[in-house]
Protein backbone atom coordinates (compact mmCIF):
# COMPACT_ATOMS: atom_id res chain seq x y z
CA UNK A 1 0.00 0.00 0.00
CA UNK A 2 2.68 2.41 0.69
CA UNK A 3 4.59 1.85 -2.40
CA UNK A 4 1.11 2.58 -4.24
CA UNK A 5 0.51 6.02 -2.39
CA UNK A 6 4.74 6.55 -3.47
CA UNK A 7 4.47 6.02 -6.61
CA UNK A 8 1.11 8.32 -6.54
CA UNK A 9 3.03 10.78 -5.33
CA UNK A 10 6.23 10.61 -7.92
CA UNK A 11 3.96 10.84 -10.50
CA UNK A 12 1.65 13.91 -9.30
CA UNK A 13 5.53 15.70 -8.54
CA UNK A 14 6.57 14.97 -11.74
CA UNK A 15 3.05 16.83 -13.13
CA UNK A 16 3.52 19.70 -11.26
CA UNK A 17 7.44 19.88 -12.53
CA UNK A 18 6.05 19.51 -16.29
CA UNK A 19 3.61 22.59 -15.18
CA UNK A 20 5.90 24.44 -14.01
CA UNK A 21 8.34 23.85 -16.55
CA UNK A 22 5.68 24.63 -19.69
CA UNK A 23 5.19 27.94 -17.54
CA UNK A 24 8.81 29.03 -17.73
CA UNK A 25 8.97 28.27 -21.52
CA UNK A 26 5.69 30.31 -22.07
CA UNK A 27 7.18 33.39 -20.19
CA UNK A 28 10.33 32.86 -22.60
CA UNK A 29 8.70 33.07 -25.25
CA UNK A 30 6.35 36.07 -24.08
CA UNK A 31 9.90 37.81 -23.42
CA UNK A 32 11.30 37.02 -26.70
CA UNK A 33 8.37 38.70 -28.01
CA UNK A 34 8.27 41.54 -26.58
CA UNK A 35 12.17 42.46 -26.99
CA UNK A 36 11.47 41.10 -30.69
CA UNK A 37 8.36 43.79 -30.92
CA UNK A 38 10.78 46.68 -29.29
CA UNK A 39 13.60 45.78 -31.73
CA UNK A 40 10.87 46.33 -34.43
CA UNK A 41 9.35 49.09 -33.17
CA UNK A 42 13.18 50.68 -33.08
CA UNK A 43 14.02 49.78 -36.87
CA UNK A 44 11.06 51.08 -37.94
CA UNK A 45 11.37 54.49 -36.32
CA UNK A 46 15.43 54.13 -37.51
CA UNK A 47 13.76 54.21 -41.20
CA UNK A 48 11.28 56.63 -40.33
CA UNK A 49 11.55 59.82 -42.18
CA UNK A 50 11.81 62.93 -39.83
CA UNK A 51 8.77 64.63 -38.38
CA UNK A 52 7.79 68.05 -40.01
CA UNK A 53 10.20 70.32 -39.39
CA UNK A 54 12.88 68.08 -38.14
CA UNK A 55 16.23 67.30 -39.99
CA UNK A 56 18.02 64.17 -40.66
CA UNK A 57 21.39 63.99 -39.04
CA UNK A 58 23.83 65.33 -41.80
CA UNK A 59 27.47 65.72 -40.22
CA UNK A 60 28.47 67.91 -43.16
CA UNK A 61 25.68 70.50 -42.95
CA UNK A 62 26.43 69.97 -38.97
CA UNK A 63 29.76 71.55 -39.39
CA UNK A 64 28.95 74.32 -42.26
CA UNK A 65 26.45 75.84 -39.95
CA UNK A 66 27.14 75.12 -36.45
CA UNK A 67 31.09 75.51 -36.57
CA UNK A 68 31.67 77.65 -39.84
CA UNK A 69 28.69 80.22 -40.07
CA UNK A 70 27.98 80.98 -36.13
CA UNK A 71 31.37 80.20 -35.32
CA UNK A 72 33.74 80.72 -38.18
CA UNK A 73 35.81 77.03 -37.37
CA UNK A 74 36.33 75.81 -41.06
CA UNK A 75 37.99 72.51 -40.13
CA UNK A 76 35.69 69.85 -41.53
CA UNK A 77 34.31 72.05 -44.18
CA UNK A 78 34.70 71.20 -47.95
CA UNK A 79 36.69 74.08 -49.32
CA UNK A 80 36.95 75.12 -52.55
CA UNK A 81 40.24 76.80 -53.25
CA UNK A 82 40.78 79.48 -55.86
CA UNK A 83 44.34 80.66 -55.12
CA UNK A 84 47.11 78.39 -52.98
CA UNK A 85 48.31 81.36 -51.21
CA UNK A 86 44.54 81.81 -49.07
CA UNK A 87 42.86 78.37 -49.22
CA UNK A 88 39.86 79.97 -48.60
CA UNK A 89 39.74 82.75 -50.86
CA UNK A 90 37.59 80.74 -52.53
CA UNK A 91 34.85 80.13 -50.02
CA UNK A 92 32.94 76.87 -49.13
CA UNK A 93 31.19 74.95 -50.52
CA UNK A 94 27.34 74.89 -49.15
CA UNK A 95 26.01 72.01 -48.07
CA UNK A 96 23.55 70.33 -50.45
CA UNK A 97 20.33 70.91 -48.03
CA UNK A 98 21.02 74.07 -48.12
CA UNK A 99 22.25 75.01 -52.00
CA UNK A 100 18.80 73.18 -52.73
CA UNK A 101 16.85 75.61 -50.61
CA UNK A 102 18.26 78.03 -52.49
CA UNK A 103 17.78 76.61 -55.63
CA UNK A 104 14.02 76.48 -54.66
CA UNK A 105 13.87 79.96 -53.81
CA UNK A 106 15.55 81.27 -57.27
CA UNK A 107 12.73 78.96 -58.90
CA UNK A 108 9.78 80.78 -56.95
CA UNK A 109 11.18 84.19 -57.50
CA UNK A 110 13.19 84.08 -60.54
CA UNK A 111 9.99 84.29 -63.21
CA UNK A 112 12.54 83.32 -66.55
CA UNK A 113 14.12 80.43 -64.65
CA UNK A 114 10.91 78.94 -63.55
CA UNK A 115 9.69 79.01 -67.57
CA UNK A 116 13.30 78.12 -69.06
CA UNK A 117 15.06 74.95 -69.64
CA UNK A 118 17.81 74.87 -66.87
CA UNK A 119 21.19 72.28 -66.95
CA UNK A 120 23.89 72.09 -64.50
CA UNK A 121 27.29 72.34 -66.04
CA UNK A 122 30.71 71.62 -64.80
CA UNK A 123 32.87 74.05 -66.49
CA UNK A 124 32.09 77.39 -67.87
CA UNK A 125 32.77 76.55 -71.30
CA UNK A 126 29.25 74.72 -71.81
CA UNK A 127 28.81 74.43 -75.72
CA UNK A 128 25.15 72.97 -76.80
CA UNK A 129 24.57 72.32 -80.80
CA UNK A 130 21.16 73.28 -82.14
CA UNK A 131 20.27 71.98 -85.51
CA UNK A 132 19.03 74.93 -88.27
CA UNK A 133 17.04 74.82 -91.17
CA UNK A 134 14.97 71.43 -92.19
CA UNK A 135 15.90 68.39 -93.67
CA UNK A 136 15.16 67.58 -97.11
CA UNK A 137 13.21 64.55 -99.10
CA UNK A 138 11.80 64.26 -102.85
CA UNK A 139 9.34 62.33 -104.89
CA UNK A 140 10.53 60.17 -107.72
CA UNK A 141 10.30 56.71 -110.03
CA UNK A 142 10.63 53.28 -109.28
CA UNK A 143 14.23 53.35 -111.39
CA UNK A 144 14.64 57.05 -111.24
CA UNK A 145 17.90 58.59 -109.73
CA UNK A 146 17.63 59.76 -106.45
CA UNK A 147 19.63 62.80 -106.28
CA UNK A 148 21.38 63.86 -102.71
CA UNK A 149 18.94 66.06 -100.76
CA UNK A 150 20.40 69.01 -98.53
CA UNK A 151 21.07 68.36 -94.83
CA UNK A 152 20.42 70.47 -91.63
CA UNK A 153 23.34 72.67 -90.53
CA UNK A 154 24.08 73.01 -86.72
CA UNK A 155 24.81 75.74 -85.12
CA UNK A 156 26.70 76.28 -81.53
CA UNK A 157 25.37 77.68 -78.58
CA UNK A 158 27.61 78.94 -75.92
CA UNK A 159 25.51 81.01 -73.10
CA UNK A 160 27.53 84.55 -71.97
CA UNK A 161 27.67 83.55 -68.19
CA UNK A 162 29.28 85.71 -65.51
CA UNK A 163 29.33 85.22 -61.55
CA UNK A 164 26.33 86.16 -59.53
CA UNK A 165 27.14 87.29 -55.53
CA UNK A 166 25.13 88.30 -52.99
CA UNK A 167 26.78 89.82 -49.83
CA UNK A 168 23.89 89.45 -46.61
CA UNK A 169 25.23 90.17 -43.30
CA UNK A 170 24.19 89.09 -39.36
CA UNK A 171 25.22 90.60 -36.33
CA UNK A 172 27.43 88.19 -34.38
CA UNK A 173 24.75 88.55 -31.82
CA UNK A 174 22.71 86.46 -33.91
CA UNK A 175 24.70 84.11 -34.96
CA UNK A 176 25.48 83.19 -31.72
CA UNK A 177 21.84 82.52 -30.47
CA UNK A 178 20.81 79.03 -30.93
CA UNK A 179 16.87 79.84 -31.81
CA UNK A 180 18.21 81.67 -34.86
CA UNK A 181 17.74 79.50 -37.67
CA UNK A 182 20.76 80.48 -40.02
CA UNK A 183 20.30 78.00 -42.13
CA UNK A 184 17.01 79.03 -43.42
CA UNK A 185 17.99 82.77 -43.08
CA UNK A 186 21.22 82.71 -44.97
CA UNK A 187 19.12 80.54 -48.07
CA UNK A 188 16.60 82.78 -48.01
CA UNK A 189 18.40 86.14 -48.49
CA UNK A 190 21.09 84.98 -50.85
CA UNK A 191 18.10 83.46 -52.99
CA UNK A 192 16.28 86.59 -53.12
CA UNK A 193 19.43 88.76 -54.05
CA UNK A 194 20.53 85.88 -56.27
CA UNK A 195 16.92 86.07 -58.35
CA UNK A 196 16.75 89.62 -58.31
CA UNK A 197 19.83 90.15 -60.39
CA UNK A 198 18.97 87.25 -62.61
CA UNK A 199 15.02 88.59 -63.52
CA UNK A 200 17.35 91.31 -64.98
CA UNK A 201 20.42 89.65 -66.29
CA UNK A 202 17.79 86.92 -68.26
CA UNK A 203 15.36 89.59 -69.96
CA UNK A 204 18.04 92.43 -70.60
CA UNK A 205 21.48 91.58 -70.23
CA UNK A 206 24.30 92.67 -71.82
CA UNK A 207 26.28 89.05 -71.96
CA UNK A 208 29.01 90.78 -70.94
CA UNK A 209 30.26 88.95 -67.25
CA UNK A 210 26.41 88.30 -67.10
CA UNK A 211 23.70 85.86 -69.22
CA UNK A 212 22.87 87.75 -72.65
CA UNK A 213 18.89 88.31 -71.84
CA UNK A 214 16.30 87.49 -75.06
CA UNK A 215 15.62 90.88 -75.58
CA UNK A 216 19.04 91.88 -76.35
CA UNK A 217 18.77 89.71 -79.20
CA UNK A 218 18.19 91.71 -82.85
CA UNK A 219 14.21 92.06 -83.37
CA UNK A 220 13.17 92.03 -87.10
CA UNK A 221 9.66 91.57 -88.71
CA UNK A 222 10.70 88.64 -91.06
CA UNK A 223 9.07 85.24 -90.59
CA UNK A 224 11.18 82.41 -89.24
CA UNK A 225 11.38 80.86 -93.17
CA UNK A 226 13.78 83.83 -94.01
CA UNK A 227 14.81 85.35 -90.60
CA UNK A 228 18.66 84.60 -89.47
CA UNK A 229 19.10 82.08 -86.90
CA UNK A 230 19.45 84.08 -83.25
CA UNK A 231 17.29 86.92 -84.77
CA UNK A 232 13.59 87.23 -82.83
CA UNK A 233 10.75 88.32 -84.72
CA UNK A 234 8.46 90.52 -83.44
CA UNK A 235 4.86 91.80 -84.63
CA UNK A 236 4.06 95.62 -84.23
CA UNK A 237 1.28 97.02 -82.02
CA UNK A 238 -0.01 99.10 -84.10
CA UNK A 239 0.56 102.27 -82.35
CA UNK A 240 3.92 104.04 -81.21
CA UNK A 241 4.41 103.68 -77.75
CA UNK A 242 0.60 101.92 -77.08
CA UNK A 243 -1.60 100.02 -78.71
CA UNK A 244 -3.96 100.45 -81.48
CA UNK A 245 -6.89 102.65 -80.82
CA UNK A 246 -9.83 100.08 -82.30
CA UNK A 247 -9.41 96.43 -81.22
CA UNK A 248 -6.04 96.24 -79.94
CA UNK A 249 -6.85 92.47 -79.08
CA UNK A 250 -6.13 91.59 -82.51
CA UNK A 251 -2.93 92.45 -82.38
CA UNK A 252 -2.33 89.72 -79.73
CA UNK A 253 -4.11 86.88 -81.75
CA UNK A 254 -1.71 87.82 -84.18
CA UNK A 255 1.61 87.28 -82.22
CA UNK A 256 0.11 84.06 -80.86
CA UNK A 257 -0.05 82.44 -84.40
CA UNK A 258 3.18 84.11 -85.64
CA UNK A 259 4.69 80.98 -83.11
CA UNK A 260 4.09 78.11 -84.79
CA UNK A 261 1.97 75.22 -83.69
CA UNK A 262 4.35 72.64 -82.14
CA UNK A 263 5.72 75.82 -80.07
CA UNK A 264 2.56 77.09 -79.17
CA UNK A 265 2.24 73.58 -76.82
CA UNK A 266 3.92 74.92 -73.08
CA UNK A 267 3.85 78.69 -74.57
CA UNK A 268 3.13 81.44 -72.33
CA UNK A 269 3.32 85.29 -71.94
CA UNK A 270 5.70 87.60 -70.32
CA UNK A 271 4.88 91.17 -69.36
CA UNK A 272 5.38 93.21 -66.28
CA UNK A 273 2.28 94.35 -63.85
CA UNK A 274 1.52 97.50 -65.41
CA UNK A 275 1.46 96.05 -69.76
CA UNK A 276 -1.06 93.29 -67.93
CA UNK A 277 -3.09 96.31 -66.18
CA UNK A 278 -4.11 97.32 -69.81
CA UNK A 279 -4.55 93.86 -71.14
CA UNK A 280 -6.80 92.78 -68.39
CA UNK A 281 -9.60 95.98 -69.64
CA UNK A 282 -9.57 94.05 -73.63
CA UNK A 283 -12.98 93.04 -74.08
CA UNK A 284 -14.22 91.45 -77.16
CA UNK A 285 -16.90 92.35 -79.36
CA UNK A 286 -19.90 90.73 -76.87
CA UNK A 287 -18.46 92.17 -73.85
CA UNK A 288 -16.29 89.31 -72.37
CA UNK A 289 -12.54 90.07 -71.04
CA UNK A 290 -9.92 88.47 -72.66
CA UNK A 291 -7.92 88.14 -69.86
CA UNK A 292 -9.33 84.61 -67.55
CA UNK A 293 -8.07 84.55 -63.82
CA UNK A 294 -7.36 81.23 -62.50
CA UNK A 295 -10.16 78.78 -61.20
CA UNK A 296 -8.52 77.39 -58.37
CA UNK A 297 -5.96 79.12 -55.83
CA UNK A 298 -2.37 78.77 -57.44
CA UNK A 299 -3.19 78.38 -61.00
CA UNK A 300 -1.98 81.05 -63.61
CA UNK A 301 -4.42 83.53 -65.08
CA UNK A 302 -4.66 83.03 -68.79
CA UNK A 303 -5.01 85.31 -71.53
CA UNK A 304 -6.49 83.97 -75.05
CA UNK A 305 -6.21 80.60 -73.69
CA UNK A 306 -2.43 80.81 -72.35
CA UNK A 307 -0.35 81.28 -68.86
CA UNK A 308 0.54 84.91 -67.78
CA UNK A 309 4.31 85.14 -65.99
CA UNK A 310 4.46 88.79 -64.63
CA UNK A 311 8.10 90.03 -64.84
CA UNK A 312 8.83 93.09 -63.77
CA UNK A 313 12.16 93.74 -65.84
CA UNK A 314 10.29 93.34 -68.96
CA UNK A 315 9.95 96.93 -70.55
CA UNK A 316 7.33 99.54 -69.75
CA UNK A 317 5.07 100.83 -72.74
CA UNK A 318 7.44 103.61 -74.65
CA UNK A 319 7.94 104.01 -78.48
CA UNK A 320 9.47 101.10 -80.02
CA UNK A 321 9.46 98.98 -76.83
CA UNK A 322 9.60 95.49 -76.28
CA UNK A 323 7.12 95.16 -73.93
CA UNK A 324 5.59 91.65 -74.48
CA UNK A 325 7.30 88.37 -75.13
CA UNK A 326 4.88 85.26 -76.38
CA UNK A 327 6.45 81.77 -76.63
CA UNK A 328 7.95 78.46 -75.16
CA UNK A 329 10.45 79.13 -73.30
CA UNK A 330 11.33 75.90 -72.42
CA UNK A 331 12.49 75.15 -75.99
CA UNK A 332 13.96 79.19 -76.66
CA UNK A 333 15.78 79.84 -73.60
CA UNK A 334 18.05 78.20 -71.58
CA UNK A 335 20.14 78.48 -68.07
CA UNK A 336 23.35 77.13 -67.29
CA UNK A 337 24.25 76.67 -63.62
CA UNK A 338 27.79 76.03 -62.99
CA UNK A 339 28.53 74.19 -59.92
CA UNK A 340 26.89 74.61 -56.74
CA UNK A 341 27.04 77.94 -54.64
CA UNK A 342 30.36 79.05 -52.51
CA UNK A 343 30.26 81.01 -49.46
CA UNK A 344 32.94 82.84 -47.77
CA UNK A 345 32.56 84.12 -44.18
CA UNK A 346 33.64 87.67 -43.50
CA UNK A 347 33.50 88.99 -40.03
CA UNK A 348 36.59 91.48 -39.84
CA UNK A 349 34.82 94.64 -42.81
CA UNK A 350 32.07 95.21 -41.03
CA UNK A 351 31.99 94.85 -37.36
CA UNK A 352 30.36 93.98 -35.54
CA UNK A 353 28.38 92.26 -38.47
CA UNK A 354 29.92 89.34 -40.41
CA UNK A 355 28.82 89.19 -43.77
CA UNK A 356 28.94 86.26 -45.73
CA UNK A 357 29.58 86.41 -49.74
CA UNK A 358 27.96 83.84 -51.59
CA UNK A 359 28.98 83.36 -55.36
CA UNK A 360 27.64 81.08 -58.00
CA UNK A 361 28.32 81.59 -62.00
CA UNK A 362 25.04 81.37 -64.25
CA UNK A 363 24.79 81.95 -68.18
CA UNK A 364 22.20 82.55 -69.94
CA UNK A 365 21.11 82.42 -73.78
CA UNK A 366 18.33 82.22 -76.58
CA UNK A 367 18.83 78.16 -78.15
CA UNK A 368 15.86 78.83 -80.28
CA UNK A 369 14.72 81.91 -82.11
CA UNK A 370 11.78 80.69 -83.14
CA UNK A 371 10.63 79.63 -80.15
CA UNK A 372 10.22 82.87 -78.70
CA UNK A 373 8.11 86.04 -80.41
CA UNK A 374 8.21 89.57 -79.11
CA UNK A 375 5.30 92.74 -79.58
CA UNK A 376 7.17 95.68 -80.66
CA UNK A 377 4.89 98.84 -79.75
CA UNK A 378 5.15 100.33 -82.82
CA UNK A 379 2.95 101.68 -85.86
CA UNK A 380 4.98 98.80 -87.98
Amino acid sequence: MEVDIEVKADALEGAFDAVLAAEAVDELKASVSALKAQLDAQAVAAGRLPLDGAKAADPARDAFVERYLRRGIDAGVEMKSLSGASAAEGGYAVPREIDGSIASTLKSLSPIRRIATVVQTGTSGYRKLVATGATEAGWVGETAARPETDTRSFAEIAPPSGELYANPAASQAMLDDAMFDVEAWLADEIGREFAVAEGTAFVGGNGTNRPKGFLSYTATNEADAVRDFGELQYIASGAAGAFAASNPQDKLVDLVHSLRAPYRQGACWVMNSDTLARIRKFKTSDGAFIWQPGLVEGQAASLLGYPVVEAEDMPALAADSLSIAFGNFRAGYLVADRGETRILRDPFSNKPFVHFYATKRVGGAIIDSNAIKLMKFAAS
